[in-house]
């Protein structure tokens, strides 16, 4: 393992929180009476689409997993389209599991969709760009010493922390406080974003730590 490739991972996942830091602040310059709390289907929109965006250029650029030796138009818009469809799949299996576990079925649809939505950026979106859409690679990667990489060892950490993350948010919704974040789905994307985040900081320096101990079947 290369120092070099952490410290590259450390930069990429700067750059993501930093996406998502932009998402906050920037917004408000140009929509009157933007916030998190306040128009916070309008936030979600923003940071998932930055995010996406942000972690598109990285990989395109940085290429940290060895690309397929194909490179035809069709082969990439066919790639394309299946990675679309992979998210679509993602949003629409998350939004499932949300309406299973409580989430209105009805009422509350597109709050509990953005929710679905946010929930794939953080999670199948690295998990596209990284490996495509290679279901069996995705496995893998969760699999007992299936990683080949830091990449895929920090896409290990950076998907758990989020699950656990919007996890960890329901808890204050059902407490009769009469919070504004306590309103449906506000805590529980506030929770995946801070567990998101929290993965992008622990990854690399976790790795760093144990960079003795990690040995990756491609070295």
């Amino acid at each position: 393992m290369k120092d070099t490739d952490i410290k590259k991972l450390l930069y990429t996942h700067l750059l993501c929180i930093f996406s998502i830091i932009l998402s906050i602040f920037i917004p408000s310059f140009f929509l009157e009476n933007f916030s998190i709390l306040e128009t916070h289907l309008t936030w979600l929109c923003i940071c998932s689409v930055s995010v996406t965006a942000v972690n598109l250029v990285l990989y395109l650029v940085l290429k940290p997993n060895v690309s397929s030796k194909r490179s035809s138009l069709s082969y990439k818009v066919t790639r394309f389209l299946k990675c679309c469809i992979y998210f679509l799949t993602s949003c629409f299996f998350f939004h499932v599991i949300f309406v299973l576990y409580g989430a209105p079925l009805i009422e509350l649809a597109l709050e509990t969709f953005s929710l679905a939505v946010i929930l794939s950026t953080f999670t199948t979106v690295p998990c596209l760009c990284l490996l495509g859409p290679n279901f069996k690679a995705w496995l893998r990667i969760f699999s007992r010493n299936g990683v080949t990489s830091v990449w895929e060892n920090s896409l290990q950490i950076t998907t758990i922390s989020s699950f656990v993350g919007i996890w960890l948010g329901a808890f204050p919704i059902p407490l009769d406080w009469g919070r504004p974040w306590q309103e449906w789905p506000i805590s529980c994307t506030l929770g995946a974003t801070f567990g998101y985040v929290a993965g992008l900081v622990i990854s690399p320096l976790w790795i760093y730590w144990n960079r003795k101990k990690l040995t990756y079947k491609n070295n």
